[in-house]
């Protein structure tokens, strides 16, 4: 839950979905942006809830917990540019200028939007093929 929530923090502010004093937003937010950008965060916490493990205990090899999820950085990555203003972003505006941001970025970004939702469910599913059953410790009342 709480990465969840950080995950929409570090997008939604800097994006100026949430508005701050900081950050300002030239074009408005799209009616799809929200919704993408509550996916994203349930997918990022999902897949961050997979590196969570008892202290002490030894890494699976199975989930592949010796290198870090490149998917699922991608997928943070692409959320971000999907869901921001595409004339604030200074790498679009630098690469294709303030009309060609809006001509020819702003058309992808529910693709782009899609591609982020993807390779985070796709992270997830990578994540979790490992897992074939969730110990739960026995309690008193259960061991009786």
């Amino acid at each position: 839950m709480a990465t969840a929530l950080v995950t929409v923090l570090v997008v939604a502010v800097p994006t100026a979905m949430i508005p701050t004093p900081i950050f300002g937003r030239e074009v408005g937010v799209t009616w799809w942006s929200w919704p993408v950008l509550i996916v994203t965060a349930v997918l990022s916490g999902l897949v961050f809830a997979t590196y969570v493990r008892e202290p002490g205990s030894a890494p699976d090899p199975k989930l592949g917990e010796d290198r870090p999820s490149r998917f699922g950085v991608a997928g943070g990555v692409l959320t971000f540019f999907a869901v921001g203003c595409p004339v604030c972003n200074k790498i679009v505006l630098l690469a294709l200028g303030a009309s060609g941001a809006l001509q020819w970025f702003a058309p992808i970004q529910p693709l782009l939007a899609v591609a982020a939702m993807g390779l985070l469910g796709y992270s997830l599913k990578v994540r979790l093929s490992g897992e074939r059953a969730c110990p739960v410790p026995a309690t008193s009342q259960a061991a009786r």
